[in-house]
């Protein structure tokens, strides 16, 4: 089993009709306008004409100031997401539409794709003790350390994804700042003959802290992905653990689960931890 998150917020209740936006800690009105209609372009909701409704008609439906609704399509448009058309309105940028594309089907593609489409800053590399519950799911004995890698990957200059990474020492005396910039971290380990098997992995969310909203170039307390992988080799071992933080307005997670996985606990799982609130 992954280490519990550290970070649950609960979802408000589904609606059918638009809300009033709510006051978030740390994200602004615009923001999260912003972030709805990107979802809403991403869906396809305004591909028919592809013209966003009025700003009289978004202050109206989601409770907002006009300045606040000029600021996040400002923001829209900042991303060439869509174009302002003087005194016609907000239009979808017909080449930004964003592609569902298929995932592949094996973890190591997966990384070599990432590792191609994207840029590698290394942030810190360098022996340390693990935190406890990582250290063991690594299986290692306390006060044992291991090689700790922390990365943040970007594409055309814009961060996608964080990664912080944990491997048992033994395994990760090649792991070194210069050949994480010359080589993905499984490339690294496969080059010391590391073969992967199975992996475990969980997918939650967290709320920006200041360190992550500076690297991913988010607001502090906007909701990130992340994912938690803990992967093994052939002989369950484990070799790699792993989490990846992203922005749900740049990335997303795809997975594709086999006709024959469907029913087994490969295809994943829910998992939840409520507690009962301690009676007066």
């Amino acid at each position: 089993m992954l280490p519990t998150p550290l970070n649950r917020h609960p979802m408000p209740r589904a609606t059918n009709t638009a809300s009033p936006l709510g006051h978030m800690p740390g994200t602004s009105l615009h923001r999260q306008l912003f972030i709805v209609l990107r979802d809403e372009i991403t869906r396809g909701v305004y591909a028919g004409t592809g013209a966003l409704p009025k700003e009289e008609a978004l202050c109206e439906r989601f409770g907002v100031s006009r300045i606040t609704v000029r600021r996040a399509l400002a923001d829209l448009a900042a991303l060439g997401i869509v174009e302002r058309r003087h005194g016609l309105g907000t239009f979808v940028r017909a080449d930004a539409r964003v592609e569902r594309s298929s995932p592949t089907l094996s973890v190591i593609d997966g990384l070599r794709k990432t590792a191609l489409e994207t840029d590698v800053e290394v942030l810190e590399v360098g022996a340390a003790v693990p935190p406890p519950d990582i250290a063991a799911l690594l299986q290692l004995p306390p006060g044992a350390s291991a090689v700790h890698a922390l990365r943040l990957r970007s594409m055309a200059g814009t961060p996608v994804m964080l990664t912080d990474a944990w491997v048992p020492a033994a395994l990760g005396k090649r792991v070194t700042a210069a050949a994480l910039r010359k080589h993905a971290l499984y490339e690294i380990l496969m080059s010391q003959g590391v073969k992967f098997g199975r992996v475990v992995q969980e997918i939650t969310a967290q709320a920006a802290d200041p360190a992550f909203a500076a690297w991913l170039r988010t607001e502090v307390g906007a909701p990130l992905l992340k994912l938690v992988r803990l992967m093994h080799d052939p002989d369950s071992r484990p070799v790699q653990y792993i989490t990846v933080s992203m922005s749900p307005e740049r990335s997303r997670i795809l997975m594709d689960i086999s006709a024959d996985q469907v029913n087994t606990l490969s295809a994943g799982r829910f998992v939840h931890d409520v507690h009962e609130a301690p009676k007066d």
